[in-house]
């Protein structure tokens, strides 16, 4: 009874003989693709880093949470990415299990019946009394190891070695989306509040300016003015109702876009959303140093874990230059009876190593391996370009915190100074000093001056999200 106890030893005994040697080239990254540190400028020092923070710490809005919430729940592109996960991981798990022998118990029993005439040797004849045919028995319990490849060239293990780095790279590259989809919901709800905004702002405006059309057509009915002014109270109004139309269009549109995040129409018991001027948080986020996005950007670690696969194919396709050497083999339990299948006699075994060596294959190995080294120097470019635009983004992101904020610092002034231009060209036109020309472009501008502050202080918020999200924010959940 200790014969499948042997079969397995000796199968893991060559397994530990097997997959010693790598040909595989070494893995190494390439030089940094950066400068040391971002540019002065830009301010990247802050209070609080972005990889330790979730996304319900960041954005202030309860309404935008819960929105976010939902999009990593029911969004079908980050559910396709998670399925792609399990799919990686079987392949790998697939692939890794080639490295050990499979080892297969078997039992059987037979009972036949053969005719004496049948077998000459056997035939008595016209011998009265005899038997024309005889029943045996044959029963049988073993185990065997069936083709099993010694690894000594390491192909075997870098391919598994493959497949476990495209599984990590596709666990990264679901990450990745995870945390664009954070980033792109909020972004798109941030084009919602400032659109309602606009359309708040438009609608406010068409109403003061049907008070200005009817004012107008007093005055014009009077004999006070000519039709001019009139007819320049007439422009302004369908200039507000135009826009109006346009944010509404927008508003259908962003709305459908946000569905289409969130996984379906968004839940209807939402918190109440706050403005954008509410939304805003001062907090800093510190930006680090470039080197330190590689270890926090998902997608340059998608880009790391699919060079590894590389270079792991192009061991595999050295490895498929030498022979390849295999190892049959089984133990058993051979009897009539069974009785005696379990007796030391009963006992026997087979042993089959054998070796494949490769000699023509007009050239398809050296095509292989000429093909896994273009695949490599392709990851390497990828990886480099990865690397790249994550310090650009970053860099961006950094420049349009400063900028952008400066910018709705600005307008904010311009806007107070626009709504003093406008009361004063109206007192003028009242008191006959001004034309109503006069009236006419301070309520242009004041109007361009609302909708230009209510667009930058949009901007500053995504780009609060493009920061979060480059510097790797989100991933905590907390």
């Amino acid at each position: 009874m200790r014969f499948p106890s042997r079969v397995v030893a000796l199968a893991f005994a060559t397994t530990a003989i097997a997959g010693c040697a790598s040909m595989a080239p070494e893995h190494t990254m390439p030089p940094l693709a950066s400068a040391p540190a971002f540019n002065p400028d830009y301010r990247p020092d802050g209070e609080v880093v972005a990889s330790q923070l979730s996304y319900r710490e960041w954005f202030a809005d309860p309404r935008l949470v819960a929105l976010i919430e939902n999009a990593l729940e029911n969004n079908r592109d980050l559910l396709a990415a998670t399925a792609r996960i399990e799919q990686a991981r079987a392949r790998y798990r697939i692939e890794d299990s080639r490295r050990l022998p499979t080892v297969v118990a078997e039992a059987g029993g037979i009972r036949t019946r053969q005719s004496l005439g049948a077998n000459p040797a056997l035939d008595t004849g016209d011998v009265e009394g005899a038997p024309s045919s005889v029943t045996f028995n044959r029963f049988d319990v073993g185990v065997g190891v069936s083709a099993f490849e010694l690894d000594f060239w390491g192909r075997v293990a870098s391919l598994s070695e493959a497949a476990r780095a495209e599984y990590l790279a596709t666990v990264a590259a679901q990450r990745a989306f995870y945390l664009s989809l954070i980033g792109d919901t909020a972004n798109t709800y941030f084009e919602i509040v400032e659109t309602q905004e606009q359309i708040a702002l438009a609608e406010q405006t068409a109403e003061s300016r049907r008070e200005g059309l009817r004012i107008a057509k007093l005055r014009l009915d009077n004999g006070v003015t000519s039709a001019l002014p009139y007819r320049q109270a007439e422009t302004l109004l369908t200039q507000a109702e135009q826009q109006l139309a346009a944010e509404r269009l927008d508003l259908a549109r962003l709305r459908n876009q946000l569905a289409v995040l969130v996984g379906g129409t968004a839940p209807e018991a939402l918190p109440a959303p706050l403005s954008l001027e509410a939304q805003g948080d001062r907090r800093r986020l510190a930006a680090g140093l470039p080197s330190d996005l590689l270890l926090v950007r998902p997608d340059i670690i998608t880009a790391e874990e699919q060079l590894r696969a590389a270079r792991a194919n192009i061991g595999a396709a050295r490895a498929a230059f030498f022979p390849t050497i295999s190892l049959t083999g089984n133990a058993g339990l051979a009897s009539n009876s069974l009785d005696g299948l379990f007796s030391g006699d009963a006992l026997g075994w087979s042993f089959g190593p054998s070796i494949s060596l490769p000699i023509f294959d007009w050239g398809a190995r050296e095509a292989d391996l000429d093909l896994a080294q273009a695949l490599e120097v392709e990851q390497v470019a990828n990886y480099d370009r990865t690397v790249q635009g994550a310090f650009r983004e970053v860099s961006d992101a950094l420049a349009g915190r400063r900028w952008l904020a400066e910018q709705v610092e600005t307008l904010e002034r311009a806007v107070t100074a626009q709504e003093r231009i406008a009361r004063i060209a109206r007192l003028r036109y009242r008191e006959g000093v001004a034309d109503y020309l006069e009236v006419l472009d301070a309520e242009r501008n004041l109007f361009s001056a609302r909708q230009q502050l209510l667009a930058t202080q949009r901007a500053w918020l995504q780009n609060r999200a493009t920061l979060f999200v480059a510097l790797g924010g989100g991933l905590t959940k907390k």
